[in-house]
């Protein structure tokens, strides 16, 4: 069963995949989401480059003995991914949530990131 929900989410992902580009005026927004940990990455698919990158496993975590994959760590994700966009001057992103339903953690890291200042 496992196997099955895997390979729907890539189905889902390579379909949003499709409809969704970042640009260099509006990089894309994407969010990786695994049991213990999640990701969130701004990128430029023009240049193929990743402008900034947070995740659980920064620096910033090891302090805290709360969970890292859990809604508290996905809104803290999404502060920092907002405070790298708007120190590398990006605004306005795309929002990618991977294949993921908008729902719980992908949620939270994306309200947090539009809270601090990101517009998507």
């Amino acid at each position: 069963m496992a196997v099955e929900i895997k390979d729907a989410r890539t189905r889902r992902h390579e379909r949003i995949r499709k409809k969704v580009v970042g640009t260099t005026e509006r990089p894309r927004l994407a969010v990786y989401r695994s049991l213990s940990h999640m990701y969130a990455q701004i990128i430029d698919d023009f240049k193929g480059s990743t402008i900034a990158a947070a995740s659980s496993l920064d620096k910033k975590f090891k302090d805290k003995k709360s969970g890292k994959g859990n809604i508290g760590a996905a809104k803290q994700v999404g502060e920092l991914i907002a405070q790298k966009a708007l120190t590398k001057g990006i605004k306005r992103v795309v929002f990618d949530r991977g294949g993921y339903l908008y729902h719980g953690r992908v949620k939270a890291l994306a309200d947090a990131a539009r809270e601090n200042g990101l517009e998507f």
